[in-house]
C-alpha cells in the first residue's frame, strides 16, 4: 500500500472522528475556557476543524512560518456548529486532493517549520504529516474535554462514550 493511500485512510477516519465532536460546539461558548492558561474553546475548536488544511500545505510548500513578519493571518471566527463542519469539510477536502495528486516520492522530500524566520523542525513530509495527524488527534481530546466541562454531549471517538453508546 502507498503511503497516499495510509494517510488518506487516516485522515478519513479522524475526520469522521473530529465531526463527531464538532457536531457538539455548543453556541455562545467560544471564549469559554476551564482554566486562566488554557486555550479558549473557539480557537480549540478552530484548530480541530482547520488542522487537515496543514496537509495541504505540507504537500504543496516547502515550509511555512508560524510567525511571519507582521504576526500570523487572521481569520473570521466561527461561532456554530455548522460554521465548524463547514470548515471541516472544506479543510478535509483541501487534505484530499492535496494527497492524491502526490506521490510517494514527494512525501519523502524535505518539509521545514519555521517561526519568526528560524526553522523549529524540519522532516520529511509524510512524517511531519504524521505528526499533524497526531497534532489533531490531541486537540481534538483536548476538546473533548471541554465539552464534557461545559456539559455538552461527548460523543463516542475510539469506543462508547457516556453519552454516546455507538461502538465505531
Amino acid at each position: 500500500m502507498k503511503m497516499t493511500e495510509l494517510l488518506l485512510a487516516e485522515l478519513e477516519s479522524e475526520g469522521e472522528k473530529s465531526r463527531r465532536a464538532l457536531e457538539q460546539v455548543p453556541e455562545g461558548k467560544h471564549d469559554w475556557k476551564p482554566h486562566e492558561r488554557s486555550m479558549v474553546f473557539g480557537h480549540l475548536s478552530n484548530m480541530v476543524a482547520n488542522v487537515p488544511s496543514w496537509v495541504t500545505m505540507i504537500v504543496d510548500q516547502d515550509e511555512l512560518d508560524i510567525n511571519p513578519p507582521g504576526g500570523p493571518r487572521k481569520s473570521e471566527p466561527l461561532n456554530t456548529s455548522a460554521d465548524y463542519l463547514a470548515a471541516l469539510d472544506k479543510s478535509l477536502a483541501g487534505a484530499r486532493t492535496a494527497l492524491k495528486k502526490t506521490t510517494d516520492e514527494h512525501l519523502e522530500t524535505s518539509w521545514r517549520l519555521l517561526a519568526g524566520g528560524k526553522q523549529v523542525m524540519q522532516l520529511s513530509r509524510h512524517l511531519m504529516i504524521r505528526d499533524t495527524i497526531n497534532h489533531w488527534v490531541h486537540h481534538r481530546g483536548q476538546m473533548t474535554v471541554y465539552l464534557r466541562l461545559m456539559g455538552a454531549t461527548v460523543p463516542a471517538l475510539y469506543g462508547p462514550s457516556a453519552d454516546d453508546q455507538r461502538f465505531a
